[in-house]
């Protein structure tokens, strides 16, 4: 059973980083894809970025391009997202989930295993 527990979330001011952790029990971590979403509320889960198995590739969305940085440790069978200069408009609900096809593509039907998330919230 693989298990995805994320940590690292809390509430910080605009202009603020905070570092997520992706940490993934229960499977082969290194032929994974990882991929961070988010959910703000009363609004869709939407893709932040994705990484490849290998972190060759990565992919973003554009709201986070230039500020956000993904990358993962396969050793410590954790991810990570580093955040900075943080907005308002970046608080939501932040999940990891996990990509057996190895992609860390944006497309949420590739990811079979999902963490509960964590809390970001940015005030300004």
């Amino acid at each position: 059973q693989v298990q995805l527990v994320e940590s690292g979330g809390g509430s910080v001011q605009a202009g603020d980083s905070l570092r997520l952790s992706c940490a993934v029990s229960g499977g082969t971590f290194h032929i994974y894809a990882i991929g961070w979403f988010r959910q703000a509320p009363g609004k869709e889960r939407d893709f932040v970025t994705g990484i490849s198995w290998n972190g060759v590739t990565t992919d973003y969305a554009d709201s986070v391009k230039g500020r956000f940085t993904v990358s993962r440790d396969n050793s410590k069978n954790t991810a990570y997202l580093q955040m900075n200069s943080l907005k308002p408009e970046d608080t939501a609900v932040y999940y990891c989930a996990a990509d057996p096809l190895g992609l860390g593509t944006e497309y949420q039907h590739n990811y079979n295993y999902w963490g509960q998330g964590t809390q970001v919230t940015v005030s300004s």
